[in-house]
């Protein structure tokens, strides 16, 4: 789930965020040098095999059945692949005094080395379809093809990526919990495992930048350069596009995109410089599944899986300490 910016005023009043780079990152820029042929080739086929699976399970919003059984097997997945995988479970107040029972996945690369990025996505689907066209299924829960496991797939083949092919720094792979719960207007309860994240990471967990994935399984993908990205992380937001346009990934368009108010915001709150990539016209600004039934694997596409991936590869595996 992205929150569209019409209510930027409101999101920035409402979370303290500042309209500044935040200073504690200094002066570095990111540039990779050029995409290396050595980077290895992401599995777009595979990734799409892990969104169908997270499907599988049905809806994923917090304490649902669907949501247990996925919990286990992205733990499952991640542990295959990561030399630590933690859980950061915790607990927050839903609606009517439900209680939500939560967790953050945290998967670490190399987890001793300081130098470290931070690769993350919400696994959560939305607890109703507000936006359905059908009046009686707004209030069921969606399968989130996009909106959630998409961003999760890709980060899952990262993973196996990261096993056999070992960074030269730490990577650390985050999947937020309850990113999708708010009901629309409601900012507070949106993004509550990247807020509880950023809350409670320890003060010397500065990694050189953050990239959030969400919505990256359009079938007609196209990712713009997300206006709060830009005013956080500018040197992050150039170093993708450049690692895109390098390696002929025409899916990253050189234009400025919309507010969305996502897990990136809490994250670059708490120091981390993070951007968000994210095709929120899904599947273009007329017709959207955004927070609807639509949101199925076959409005999506492996090969845009895979053009998000091969730009992430293509970072990873040109970073230096």
């Amino acid at each position: 789930m992205p929150y569209h910016i019409s209510v930027l005023v409101a999101v920035l009043l409402v979370t303290g965020c500042s309209r500044e780079t935040p200073g504690n990152q200094g002066k570095e820029t990111m540039q990779p040098t050029p995409a290396a042929s050595a980077s290895p080739r992401f599995d777009a086929h595979r990734a799409f095999g892990y969104l169908k699976a997270q499907v599988a399970f049905g809806p994923r919003a917090p304490n649902s059945e669907g949501h247990r059984r996925c919990l286990e097997y992205l733990v499952n997945t991640l542990r295959r692949s990561a030399e630590s995988v933690r859980l950061q479970q915790f607990v927050e107040a839903g609606y009517d005094g439900e209680q939500l029972q939560l967790t953050n996945i945290i998967a670490s690369f190399k987890p001793s080395l300081r130098q470290r990025i931070l690769l993350c996505a919400h696994w959560d689907t939305r607890p109703r379809a507000e936006r359905d066209d059908d009046p009686e299924k707004r209030q069921k829960p969606i399968l989130g093809a996009n909106d959630g496991a998409s961003g999760v797939a890709v980060l899952l083949e990262i993973a196996a990526q990261l096993k056999q092919f070992p960074p030269a720094i730490g990577v650390d792979i985050v999947l937020f919990d309850g990113e999708d719960y708010g009901k629309e207007g409601d900012l507070p309860r949106y993004l509550l495992g990247s807020q509880y994240f950023a809350r409670s990471k320890p003060a010397d967990y500065v990694p050189r930048f953050g990239i959030l994935l969400d919505m990256v399984g359009d079938a007609a993908l196209e990712i713009p350069q997300e206006k709060n990205s830009l005013r956080f992380a500018p040197d992050v937001v150039d170093m993708v596009w450049k690692t895109a346009q390098q390696l002929n990934v025409h899916q990253f368009v050189p234009e400025v995109g919309e507010e969305i108010y996502d897990d990136h915001i809490p994250l670059n709150r708490a120091g981390i410089k993070t951007i968000d990539l994210i095709d929120f016209n899904y599947p273009d600004e007329t017709n959207r599944y955004w927070h609807t039934h639509q949101d199925t694997p076959e409005h999506c596409s492996a090969e845009s899986l895979g053009a998000v991936g091969k730009v992430l590869s293509g970072i990873i595996g040109n970073l230096r300490p």
